[in-house]
């Protein structure tokens, strides 16, 4: 299947970033032997380090003429991380998987677009009137400091204490101040994160721009939905919320992925890979409007044409935009 090679070169580009490019740090495996209920990580670890990765992938991507998006923080992020992702960004790494054709490039292209939509999501959302962002696993998202129209907004971004932390001494130390009124709240989204988010100044009758990106794979499907059914009710009439969803990989493949130490078992075992609520649907079953955007037609709606074979890296995702009226 055309997915199944994405998933493939996904899981196997990120396991030889961590196993033959990282070799100081310990490999996500041994981190996250199975995902748990409990289980924790930080910006280096399990989950958490998906982070950096995604954010090296940016900073090389937007470093081309025609890049359909920018994001000048992610290499700060990158670089601070030292050792062998210092290296990476200052080009001594040639062969290092972000930069091969078949997988790099591609994975490049993805996360590029994907943050593309995001950034025009919520410029319209802020031409909309809305005022108040809510980001959940903000990981390195870096939109409170680097998009101009989110000036006077109120952001906030949930994530654990210390990928926030690292975010934010990493960008203080480079002298970096946030455009937004950016409120950290330093929680677990399977806590209880509403009490975390009023405490921090939310107003649930304000209209929200709700952001959900890189986010649901991590979560079983009734986490999802629990979330999903949290952010419906904290929502006053006029907020939206932008999804990025994963269709599950098909079970064999999980499984083959699994057994083959050398292919992408280390993320396999990250994610929940099970089938789940389409997020559309949710949404507008619930008096939601809102639309099914499969990236590589976004892509080529841009002018551009999907990297890889027949554009398969992205077959899997597909990003939602919801208004609640």
């Amino acid at each position: 299947m055309a997915g199944n090679t994405w998933w493939q070169g996904f899981h196997g580009g990120f396991t030889r970033a961590r196993r033959g490019y990282l070799p100081g740090r310990t490999p996500v495996g041994r981190l996250a032997v199975m995902r748990t209920d409990e289980d924790s990580w930080d910006i280096n670890t399990g989950v958490g380090s998906t982070a950096l990765f995604v954010a090296a992938a940016r900073a090389l991507g937007g470093r081309a003429d025609d890049a359909p998006a920018r994001d000048p923080l992610a290499e700060l992020f990158v670089s601070a991380a030292g050792g062998e992702w210092a290296d990476l960004m200052a080009g001594r790494l040639p062969e290092h998987p972000l930069l091969t054709t078949d997988f790099g490039i591609p994975f490049q292209q993805h996360q590029l677009f994907r943050t593309r939509y995001f950034d025009d999501y919520l410029e319209a959302a802020v031409s909309s009137g809305i005022r108040q962002v809510a980001v959940l696993a903000a990981g390195l998202d870096a939109r409170a400091y680097r998009l101009p129209w989110l000036a006077g907004c109120t952001v906030y971004e949930l994530d654990r204490p210390r990928v926030l932390e690292y975010k934010r001494a990493t960008l203080a130390q480079a002298g970096r101040e946030p455009i937004a009124d950016r409120r950290e709240v330093a929680v677990d989204l399977r806590g209880d994160w509403p009490k975390a988010l009023r405490d921090s100044g939310f107003d649930s009758d304000r209209p929200t721009a709700w952001l959900i990106e890189g986010l649901l794979i991590y979560l079983t499907p009734a986490a999802q939905d629990r979330l999903f059914d949290t952010v419906h009710s904290l929502s006053a009439p006029g907020s939206r919320a932008a999804v990025e969803q994963m269709d599950p990989l098909p079970a064999e493949a999980a499984e083959a992925l699994a057994a083959d130490g050398e292919s992408g078992s280390e993320w396999v075992k990250l994610i929940y890979n099970e089938p789940r609520s389409e997020a559309t649907t949710w949404f507008t079953d619930r008096g939601w409007s809102g639309e099914r955007v499969y990236l590589p037609d976004y892509i080529r709606s841009l002018g551009h044409t999907p990297a890889g074979p027949d554009g398969r890296q992205q077959s899997l995702i597909n990003l939602a935009t919801v208004t609640r009226p």
